[in-house]
């Protein structure tokens, strides 16, 4: 059974407003929205998203009139919500991180304990299977995304390794990946899986996660009214980063040299801050991670809407 991880700290940060317009851009197994749609009165709005089409279906079955669940990629929300009439909302959160049910699907190919297909697509109606990209992926480049994506120091030789072995038979299985990988990396001192880098980078590669999360972050700025709150979960270093960076760069002002010889009423309205950081980065209780250890990794950091005439 899927456990949201952060929900009442997430929600609490929303400051949900019983009238107001809110975004779910990851609906997952439906926790936060659950939690939203409790605190929403009859004026409310809540639009979910998942371009996992398992999660679309589950979210279906929700019956509120406040409620809306559409099948999108992070890129298409903008656009989605457009075209139901709504240009501005009042909070908007992500959940980035893989749901315990699509891990535990054993035909979606995301563990390295489960056996299954290699899939890996969050998507299953469109893109490359991981069995298809690493059947015809060059050495080269398959090392550059275990190393880029997974941060994996034996990137060089699990590519290397994995060559080899499909040269010989093909590579199908999430268990024939995973022990590939096992071999390929030099036995130490881990608390985690030998798989597990190998694995996230495949699947953040594949699933364009990361500019996924680039192409979203200023769009979600620019559909928060005055005051709307930004809500973003991490499980991985490389996308906390890039939310890091988002909404570090967002709440600066654009720094001119000082001594610089020009009058207030000169400087562009454009170099003013669109978000305030709100608090420090949240991360779970001791006590959660007991109840679900997926926690362990989770960052979730709020920015919340400022200045929005400068648009």
């Amino acid at each position: 059974m899927h456990i949201t991880v952060l929900l009442q700290e997430a929600v609490d940060a929303l400051r949900i407003r019983p009238s107001g317009i809110y975004v779910d851009g990851t609906f997952g197994s439906g926790g936060h929205s659950q939690l939203i749609l409790e605190k929403l009165g009859e004026n409310g709005r809540l639009f979910a998203f998942d371009k996992d089409m398992s999660a679309v279906t589950k979210g279906q079955s929700i019956k509120s009139k406040n409620f809306h669940i559409i099948h999108s990629k992070f890129s298409r929300i903008k656009q989605e919500l457009q075209e139901l009439g709504v240009s501005q909302v009042d909070g908007i959160l992500l959940d980035l991180g893989v749901s315990s049910l699509q891990l535990e699907d054993t035909s979606r190919g995301f563990s390295f304990r489960l056996n299954g297909p290699l899939d890996m697509r969050m998507d299953t109606s469109q893109g490359r299977t991981a069995k298809e990209w690493i059947a015809s992926v060059s050495e080269k480049h398959l090392r550059e995304v275990i190393k880029n994506y997974g941060e994996e120091r034996f990137a060089k030789q699990i590519a290397r390794a994995v060559v080899a072995t499909r040269s010989r038979q093909p590579i199908i299985t999430t268990l024939q990946l995973a022990e590939i990988v096992a071999k390929a990396v030099r036995p130490g001192k881990q608390n985690q899986n030998p798989a597990t880098r190998t694995f996230q980078a495949i699947r953040i590669y594949l699933n364009q996660e990361l500019e996924e999360l680039s192409l979203i972050l200023p769009e979600c700025m620019g559909l928060l009214n005055q005051g709307g709150r930004l809500v973003v979960i991490s499980f991985h270093s490389l996308e906390d980063r890039v939310v890091k960076r988002f909404m570090r760069d967002a709440s600066y002002s654009d720094q001119l040299p000082r001594r610089l010889p020009i009058r207030d009423e000169d400087v562009q309205h454009h170099a003013r801050p669109k978000l305030s950081l709100v608090g420090k980065a949240v991360r779970p209780k001791e006590t959660e991670v007991v109840v679900n250890p997926r926690a362990r990794s989770a960052v979730m950091r709020v920015a919340e809407r400022v200045n929005i005439d400068d648009l």
